[in-house]
């Protein structure tokens, strides 16, 4: 296929098929719309847009759960020469203080949101540091008017100016997913998604007769360009399913696919993690998969354990090895860098894990070794985009050799919008893109063995450790500099852990209580779940004053924390005497299961003791697994307690 010259012509062009997009929001809960109806109210919005006075290069904040009302104004912004900057609605005032974070770095910026989560904003910025803020919100924020879309196209185009950008301008702004107390938001110009959708179309063999679905967010790289701008650009129909659907209901994921014979699917390690922990459980005889024929797996370190599983377990339904597609991609590529061959079954290297620092050789290992690790290879480098493998001097490295990764291409952002120090620290004095990531180069094809900073990764989302630090120093009695926070990754688990360190000398029976204030503030104000929170009596840093967190997590890998990590449950355990009642016992037995790290009795407050929403959802789905039909996660807000929710589930067995 050709190149488009800007992503307008994406749009315009799609329109011109019969193709379009299946919004999924439930069970039996589906609307569509054709490409050309898109069109259609991306220009009425657009219309609308304008005459509230939003002009070319205006920045206009996409913030909104429904993926109908992002993709419309998404595609208003771009037709209009506007500036998209996509954000995840978060649940707590975190996320919303990150919303005014990027708002103040924005230069002429409007925000597109819903009526219900404008009244939340207003709410939060009464009691916050966002104070000046209210006049701004009532002042330039536009909520949701279904549109007009039985207009003929001649006349919805009246009075709308549209735009024709140069291939160089920016087309919208990607800040990175997760936490951050000083967002960084990645330029990504009409070139760059040009070439990076091109490239990915080239790279999965797409074509108009692929249907691709989808349930990874629009504020996320690959669920908004590379499962709804690419698959538009290839011409086939796209299903998007919300995330909070998948999330509750996991197994609806492959039923959908089935359902509408899906070709192009995708996941994150976490999401397959999330369908099989039911799957297991529950099981799904009525799946046929044999129409799949790539599901792109990224956003996050890649578990070749995992993929084994899910294939091993998907295997009956008809779904084939080779559809499981391991990739390696990052925001400041536009979102895609590596891809393997299509129909070629996941590869991997077994290597000695002792073997991988900047510069060595690594030592492949016997399976079955202690000192075996093994990483999936995610292929070579897409059209437009090369890969090299440095040293700490930036100069290139032979295969075999661990190194820094770093990318150069057309699909490589110019820089961080609004910050030109940021962009410079982006680049190698050549001009190479610095991924932050380390790997190696084997028979022409990328691993990924790791990453140079302390960035954790949880359910595809980055955090970064200061944030959450900075989050658990705001309680009373934390102080900062005695904090230090980790992702570790062990072979063994799908999913990287969060560790807490705690400067603290007195003994390890006391320390408990600090453990549950530090997991409930956390899941409270970040919505995730830490692994363990540590006493230490020491803290490492460099001879510089810098903390040095890879020496804590190497001690946990090594166990040497598993005594007192021990200790602490059994104080846990010692305190969750189940309820006389056999159905709230029956409930506490479940959250046990599910929720390790927190002690839930009959009374506690299921949003109050630290759990995350994905958690939540799972403990949900185990209740409803027991007693189908009488509990839905939306009826925790009304039940919080399992007394409450033993009580719901008796009033509709009665």
């Amino acid at each position: 296929m050709e190149r488009f010259r800007d992503l307008g012509q994406i749009l315009t062009a799609a329109a011109e098929g019969k193709q379009g997009i299946r919004f999924i929001s439930g069970a039996v809960e589906e609307k569509s719309i054709t490409y050309r109806d898109l069109l259609k109210e991306a220009l009425s919005l657009l219309s609308r847009l304008q005459a509230d006075g939003i002009k070319k290069s205006d920045e206009l904040i996409i913030y909104t759960e429904s993926n109908h009302q992002f993709i419309v104004a998404f595609w208003a912004s771009i037709l209009g020469g506007m500036i998209p900057v996509p954000i995840s609605v978060g649940t707590n005032d975190e996320h919303r203080a990150k919303l005014f974070r990027i708002w103040e770095q924005l230069n002429h910026c409007y925000l597109f949101t819903e009526t219900g989560i404008l009244e939340r904003l207003k709410t939060f910025v009464r009691k916050s540091p966002y104070a000046n803020k209210e006049n701004a919100l009532h002042e330039r924020a536009i909520t949701w008017h279904p549109p007009k879309n039985r207009q003929p196209m001649d006349q919805v185009l009246s009075g709308t100016e549209t735009h024709t950008p140069d291939p160089e301008d920016i087309s919208f702004i990607q800040y990175s997913s997760g936490s951050t107390s000083q967002p960084k938001g990645i330029c990504l110009t009409h070139n760059n998604l040009t070439a990076n959708i091109l490239a990915i179309i080239e790279g999965g063999r797409w074509n108009k007769q692929d249907r691709s679905l989808s349930w990874m967010p629009l504020t996320h790289d690959m669920g908004l360009i590379g499962y709804h701008l690419s698959t538009m650009a290839a011409g086939m129909n796209q299903a998007l399913m919300d995330t909070s659907l998948f999330i509750r209901r996991p197994l609806l994921w492959l039923k959908k696919a089935t359902e509408h014979k899906s070709t192009q699917l995708c996941s994150p390690n976490f999401g397959y993690k999330h369908f099989l922990n039911l799957y297991n459980r529950k099981g799904d005889n009525e799946l046929e998969l044999s129409n799949v024929k790539l599901i792109l797996n990224g956003a996050e370190p890649i578990s070749w354990a995992l993929c084994e599983d899910f294939l091993n377990a998907m295997a009956p339904f008809g779904l084939k090895r080779s559809t499981m597609f391991p990739v390696y991609g990052l925001a400041e590529a536009t979102v895609g860098v590596s891809f393997p061959t299509v129909g070629e079954v996941p590869a991997r290297i077994i290597v000695n894990r002792h073997t991988l620092k900047i510069g060595s050789t690594y030592e492949e290992c016997p399976e079955g070794s202690p000192d075996a690790i093994s990483f999936l290879k995610v292929g070579k480098p897409i059209r437009f985009q090369s890969i090299r493998i440095t040293n700490d001097n930036d100069i290139g490295l032979p295969e075999k050799t661990i190194g820094h990764i770093q990318i150069k291409g057309e699909n490589v952002t110019p820089g961080i919008y609004q910050n030109e120090s940021a962009s410079n620290s982006l680049f190698s004095p050549d001009g190479w893109l610095r991924t932050g990531d380390c790997g190696v180069m084997t028979d022409g094809s990328l691993v990924i063995t790791g990453r140079e900073k302390d960035l954790i990764i949880v359910n595809g989302q980055n955090y970064y450790p200061h944030d959450i630090e900075e989050i658990i120093t705001k309680r009373e009695g934390l102080e900062p500099g005695k904090v230090v926070v980790a992702g570790a990754n062990l072979v063994t688990n799908a999913t990287e852990e969060i560790l807490t360190f705690i400067l603290y000398r007195k003994d390890i029976e006391s320390f408990a209580q600090i453990s549950e204030l530090v997991k409930t503030t956390v899941a409270e104000q970040a919505g995730l779940d830490v692994t363990h929170v540590i006493p230490v009596k020491k803290i490492p840093k460099t001879t510089s004053g810098k903390v040095q967190r890879s020496r804590l997590v190497e001690r946990y890998l090594k166990s040497e924390f598993d005594d007192k990590i021990r200790v602490l449950s059994n104080q846990a355990d010692s305190t969750n005497a189940f309820d006389t009642d056999p159905l709230i016992q029956e409930l506490e037995k479940i959250c046990e299961e599910i929720c390790k790290e927190h002690v839930i009795r009959s009374d506690t407050n299921l949003f109050e003791v630290g759990i995350s929403s994905l958690t939540l959802a799972e403990i949900v789905l185990a209740i409803d697994e027991k007693y189908p039909g009488k509990v839905d996660i939306s009826d925790l807000f009304n039940c919080p307690t399992l007394g409450m929710i033993a009580e719901l589930i008796r009033s509709k067995t009665e």
